[in-house]
Formats: C-alpha cells, structure tokens, sequence
C-alpha cells in the first residue's frame, strides 16, 4: 500500500477511531482539522494523529474524511472543496445519505476532487476523542455510496476500510441506505427511548436483566447528533416507526382482549422470521 497523506476532518469518536485505525495499520501520514482544540492535542499527544492539519495542507491531500454532522461536511466541502487537488478523494461518514448525496452532487464542478459517500456500521453510546476506539471497527460493515463515483476512487474508500479492520463492504444508493438505517439504527433508538420514558425505569433496579439492558442500552444517546439524524432522515425513520406502532398494537390488542390464539401466533410469526433473518 502507497502512503498518503489523509485529513481526518472532525475527531470525535468515529474521526478519532478511524485516526487510531489508519496509524495503526497503514504507512499514511494522518493529519487531523477539528474545532475543538483540546482534541487535537489528545491526538497528537496518543500518536493518533500526526498532526494538525491546516489549510494548505488541504492542497496536497490525497483523501479526507468529513467525520462531522451531514450539514457541517456540505459546507466543509463549500467551503474547502475547491482547494482540493485533482485526483482527492473526499469521504464522508455520515449516519444518513440522501441529503450528503444530493448536497455533494450540487457542488460537482466546483472542485476537482471526487467525492465517495461512506458510512462506518460501528460506534459507542458515549461520544467524543475520548471514546474513540479503532476496535470497534474490527469485522464490522462499512457501507459505500459510489453514486457516479469512479471506480478507481470506490476502491480507494473500500481499501481503506479493510485496512481499518472492517470485515463487510457494502455498496448502495442513497434511498436504500437511509430505508435501511432508518430500520436497524434509528428504530431501535427511538424504541430504547420510549420504553426508558416509562415511570417503572426509576425502579427496575432488582428487577431487571438481560432483556432490560438490551432494550435500553442505546437510550444512553447524543440527543444532539440523534436529533439531527432523525429528522435528517424524517421521511424513511416515519414509515418504520408506523411500521413498529402497527407492530406493537397488533400485540397490544390481542393482549386486551385475551386473545390467545391470535398472540400466540404473533409471537411465533416474529420468531419465525428472527431465526431466519439472524
């Protein structure tokens, strides 16, 4: 593997992991741009990075990943993209991709790098540099957004991401991606919130575990960035939340009138389909 020079763009807990994943593994000089100084100089201090990057480092990048909330990447690449060289490739990691993907499609032409949407199926409930982790990535997927992206350029992304220790590359468009998110990220979410909204949390101490600490794990949530997901994502994260209320009053009901033929077979529907899908 060539050595390159990569900008980190944002050193939170996925920017931080992916940081500490590609010094650990791969020859690149690893640069790292964040608002917060005090994460770039834990950075630097751990050897996650190799150090700050500033603007006209940005020239001479071969690849950036925007590690930022889909809004601030759109105007990093406003704003930053056209100092870009031909032949940079500019990566996002965001949690949604409709709205990357259109917002980056409007701003072809105004620069010369090529842009890969990328999203890292991994994380914490905690956030921030401190949290950062390359091991979370170890055998996890790594989905890729190639839209009109070469080829030569896809690789690239995918390359990288085996070098991180992911285990599963997945390629898909936008629409797809954020349908699917919306069911096996965001639901589970919104469903660990509501269910610890209920008085008896308070109380479940001595009462609680297994199924308790599964439902509730990821309540533990950055209600800031979830918050910008989900409406990021209003339109797919809608229908699975019908879908999961329709779901869920379909027990409901069959538990208020004692029907327990038709729960019974509710129940055994859903099993059915988990020991098939895993």
């Amino acid at each position: 593997m060539s050595a390159m020079k990569i900008i980190i763009v944002g050193l939170g807990l996925i920017g931080g992991s992916i940081a500490k994943a590609l010094k650990q593994n791969t020859p690149h000089t690893v640069l790292g741009m964040d608002t917060d100084e005090d994460s770039l100089l834990d950075a630097c201090s751990c050897g996650a990075i190799d150090g700050k990057a500033s603007l006209e480092d940005l020239k001479s990048a071969d690849m950036v990943y925007l590690c930022v909330y889909p809004g601030a990447a759109l105007d990093f690449a406003r704003e930053h993209g056209p100092k870009l060289k031909e032949g940079a490739v500019l990566t996002d990691t965001c949690g949604i991709k409709s709205a990357i993907c259109s917002g980056m499609e409007k701003l072809k032409g105004t620069g010369k790098y090529t842009f890969v949407g990328g999203h890292p199926m991994a994380g914490k409930e905690r956030s921030g540099f401190s949290a950062s982790d390359p091991s979370i990535f170890v055998g996890a997927s790594y989905i890729i957004v190639p839209e009109s992206a070469p080829e030569w350029a896809v690789s690239l992304v995918e390359e990288q991401a085996v070098s991180m220790g992911f285990g599963r590359i997945v390629r898909t468009d936008p629409g797809h991606h954020d349908q699917m998110i919306a069911f096996t990220s965001q639901v589970p979410h919104a469903l660990a919130c509501a269910y610890v909204s209920s008085p008896r949390c308070q109380d479940h101490q001595g009462f609680s575990a297994g199924s308790y600490r599964d439902v509730s794990r990821v309540a533990n949530i950055n209600h800031v960035l979830w918050s910008r997901l989900f409406l990021d994502n209003r339109e797919a994260l809608t229908s699975e939340l019908d879908e999961l209320v329709n779901n869920l009053k379909a027990i409901r009901d069959a538990v208020d009138s004692g029907d327990e033929a038709g729960l019974r077979e509710l129940l055994r529907k859903a099993g059915d389909i988990k020991r098939q899908a895993g």
